[in-house]
């Protein structure tokens, strides 16, 4: 068998990477055990590695090539690319033995009478024998040529996959790990095209590619041929799936993001063009790219992969997948797997924490994009827009200097090494840029659109991935803290740590912290961040006459139903994230507490939203939820619950009430959420209420009845206690949660809590500034404290010290 020149696609499998290469070997076990689980995988042949090297051989090339290589100067950019040049000259004027092309052109019109046509349309992938090793990843190194027609176009394809095992990021890549250039083969699939030029694809990964979350599948995915997604010159649609709901049926899409698809690959309509890219029609700029019905087939492929290679490989194996929806015959298919091999090696009980010393709020920032990875990188900008010799003749690439581009593709890997940080105008988070930057260990910001206008040759730049899914370029070189910890070994704890999470681009991060579940999620942020409309204004903006504000929301709800469809799914794909992330432990979500004043900055706010003297004790919280005037936009928040709760089965999601001055007011809010499909105790709905207003400490025993358990907000207790506003400086220095009047408060309602049975936990500021204060909390009996994620361990630390 590994003498062989051509071997069809399934009577490979995974033991066979010597003799057809990692990819290919992965698609041949697929098809050999998944295909009877309903995964599609098109088929083909592979021209092995025992064809690769009879061509290196017949046209003695391997002595010249090593002379070659040998003379490359590694530490000069022109050196390699004239070295490399070279070689693939070479290989592109080889001749394949008379014997050989026979054998894989008579596959070739097998595989196309297989199809009824004379000639079939077909990609040609190469797949080397070295892509996923322990201390190195060699994938996406090599070329894939798509809609490849006729036995000379298919000769000269693998002609030239054959020449793309030395491209200049192979050969730099190999000498840079020690690797012999001949000890890896090479091996090319030729597989039936995926009609996705009338469809869609993209990749596809088994587990979050920031923070390496296990229990998530993440979907790239564009119209037309995937290599726009892959190259990352547009930016992609994308689609969050929760793998333990999804194996209970539920329909578990826990976030869904329009991309910017202005562009589409493919086929070309003329002979000596294989594929073209062309503008996308605008009614598809606005629609994703996948049904949900697809999304959930396609996660559910995925998690089958991933399971079925980490039974055969005996640990877990989370995989990178190629996806392609056929326009034609409305099927999906895999067209590639591999393992993903940077967290599957990575050990997430070991946390690095990078932290901008001076307040980021304080900074200029000059622009934004995608954050890949969570460090942070500084340097001087050094813009390149193609590696052209003629553009980077004398332009010197420095190391450490910052690399601003329009987009990558594998030839830039020697230049990428060098940079401190990497800033591209296009691409999202699977695009070769990202991925690369992932191996590397370097910061990168990806699809900030004009990076190359704004920056400036020389600038002296910050760029931060350390803020969330949001990468920020800082104007200047801003000094930053780096903290290291050992998860295992901090102390063990009686007292129940739970997490304050802001923001739903956090907490996949977070979830690696020592926990049991979210103590506060607010809706605020989410509303404020993701949805920035004001729910009255979503609703009633055509009855306003305000045509500007129309515009902008209409602009702003493509890819969604209506506004109503866009409000609820944006809030409950925000809050099932967080859900997600800590499923099954307890994830308390606050319904929306805004103030008028901050209601009001919402696009539209200002039609609906009247004047307070002070609105810290006006129109906020449960007052609000069974107005006449905003009780139709609570019941969005309810819906959105019930959407995550119901249909996506997080119902680890607890849902907490702020603000609520009386027990009648609880009662009547409890009275709309049952009218909008939320009830206590229905589908083990609990319900928490917000203790921050002097009057649900003084009748604790009262709103207990009607509750599931309290969660002490102690900076609005404070303020409420104490009679002031901490925003005030005249009397900011008398803001204190540590005073003694708080802290009976507090005492008291911990006692009322355990008297009625119910729960009692904290989510303000206080345990988190002041180890002492949550010390006293674990002496009066909290059930639980929840803190900011940066202040965990010195807190659990601080605990554990008064509990021994």
């Amino acid at each position: 068998m590994k003498d062989k020149f051509i071997l069809e696609l399934n009577e490979v499998g995974i033991n066979d990477v010597e003799t057809v290469g990692g990819k290919n070997a992965s698609l041949g076990e697929m098809m050999q055990h998944l295909a009877s689980l309903g995964i599609n995988i098109p088929n083909g042949f592979v021209v092995t590695v025992a064809a690769y090297r009879k061509f290196l051989e017949y046209n003695n090339l391997e002595s010249t090539i090593t002379h070659i290589i040998n003379s490359i100067d590694y530490d000069n950019i022109e050196s390699l690319r004239r070295g490399g040049q070279q070689v693939r000259l070479l290989l592109e004027n080889g001749r394949f033995p008379k014997e050989m092309s026979e054998v894989i052109i008579k596959a070739y019109e097998k595989l196309s009478s297989d199809y009824n046509q004379e000639f079939t349309d077909v990609a040609v992938r190469s797949s080397a024998t070295a892509e996923d090793l322990p201390d190195a990843s060699f994938a996406g190194q090599q070329e894939t040529f798509l809609n490849v027609r006729g036995p000379a176009s298919l000769m000269d394809a693998v002609r030239n996959c054959i020449a793309s095992l030395f491209t200049d990021r192979a050969i730099s890549y190999r000498q840079s790990f020690g690797y012999d250039h001949f000890s890896i083969g090479l091996s090319v699939c030729v597989q039936k095209m995926v009609r996705s030029d009338l469809g869609s694809s993209g990749v596809a990964f088994s587990l979050d590619t920031e923070s390496g979350f296990k229990d998530v599948v993440i979907i790239n995915g564009s119209f037309g041929l995937g290599e726009m997604v892959v190259q990352g010159a547009i930016l992609p649609d994308e689609f969050i799936v929760f793998k333990p709901t999804l194996k209970d049926g539920y329909n578990s899409i826990i976030e869904k993001k329009l991309g910017v698809k202005d562009k589409m690959m493919v086929y070309g309509d003329k002979a000596d063009e294989r594929v073209k890219i062309i503008p996308t029609e605008t009614g598809f700029q606005n629609r994703f790219c996948l049904s949900d019905a697809t999304v959930i087939q396609l996660s559910d492929w995925i998690v089958k992969i991933e399971e079925y290679y980490t039974k055969i490989k005996n640990r877990w194996t989370p995989m990178d997948v190629e996806w392609a929806f056929d326009g034609l015959s409305k099927e999906l298919f895999i067209v590639q797997a591999r393992p993903e091999t940077i967290h599957s090696q990575t050990n997430h009980r070991k946390i690095t924490e990078y932290e901008i010393r001076k307040n980021p709020k304080e900074q200029k920032i000059l622009l934004t994009g995608i954050a890949v990875g969570d460090k942070i990188g500084s340097g001087k900008a050094n813009i390149l827009y193609s590696l052209d010799k003629r553009v980077i003749e004398g332009h010197e690439f420095n190391d450490g200097d910052i690399l601003v581009t329009d987009m990558t593709d594998p030839d830039w890997e020697p230049i990428m090494k060098k940079a401190s940080a990497i800033i591209t105008n296009k691409g999202g988070r699977t695009c070769h840029a990202a991925i690369v930057a992932r191996e590397l260990g370097v910061p990168a910001i990806v699809g900030c659109g004009n990076a190359t206008k704004i920056l400036q040759e020389g600038d002296e730049v910050t760029a931060s991935c350390a803020e969330g899914e949001t990468g920020y370029i800082y104007e200047g070189i801003i000094d930053y803290l780096t903290t290291e910890y050992n998860l295992d070994n901090l102390p063990v704890i009686d007292t129940k740590i739970m997490l304050n999470v802001a923001s739903p681009s956090m907490c996949f991060k977070f979830s690696h912290l020592p926990n049991c579940g979210v103590g506060l999620a607010r809706e605020e942020f989410i509303i404020n961040n993701y949805i920035q409309i004001h729910p009255l204004a979503l609703m009633h903006h055509k009855e306003l006459n305000d045509s500007l504000l129309t515009k902008e929301i209409e602009k702003r709800i493509f890819g969604y139903d209506n506004e109503e469809d866009f409000f609820i799914k944006k809030l409950s794909y925000g809050i099932a994230k967080i859900g997600a992330a800590f499923y099954p432990n307890p994830v308390i979500v606050r319904f929306s507490d805004f103030k008028t004043n901050e209601y009001y900055n919402l696009l539209g706010g200002n039609h609906f939203e009247p004047h307070e003297e002070n609105p810290m004790i006006g129109w906020r919280g449960a007052s609000r939820y069974y107005s006449d005037e905003y009780k139709a936009a609570f019941g969005l928040e309810c819906k959105a619950i019930k959407i995550v709760r119901e249909e996506m089965g997080l119902d680890n999601v607890v849902v907490m009430i702020p603000f609520c001055r009386t027990v009648e007011e609880l009662i009547k809010v409890k009275e709309v959420m049952r009218e909008f499909g939320l009830e206590r105790g229905k589908n083990n709905l609990e319900l928490y209420l917000m203790a921050e207003v002097p009057s649900n400490i003084i009748l604790a025993d009262e709103f207990a009845k009607h509750i599931d358990g309290f969660s002490i907000g102690s900076n609005d207790l404070t303020q409420l206690t104490l009679g002031l506003d901490r925003d005030s400086s005249l009397v900011a220095h008398l803001y204190n949660e540590r005073n003694p009047a708080v802290k009976q408060m507090i005492s008291k309602l911990i006692c009322a809590a355990k008297r009625n049975g119910v729960k009692v936990g904290i989510c303000g500021q206080g345990p988190s500034d002041f180890p002492d204060f949550a010390q006293f909390l674990v002496r009066e009996g909290i059930d639980s404290i929840s803190l900011t994620p940066d202040s965990v361990i010195k807190t659990i630390k601080a605990i554990a010290t008064f509990e021994q």
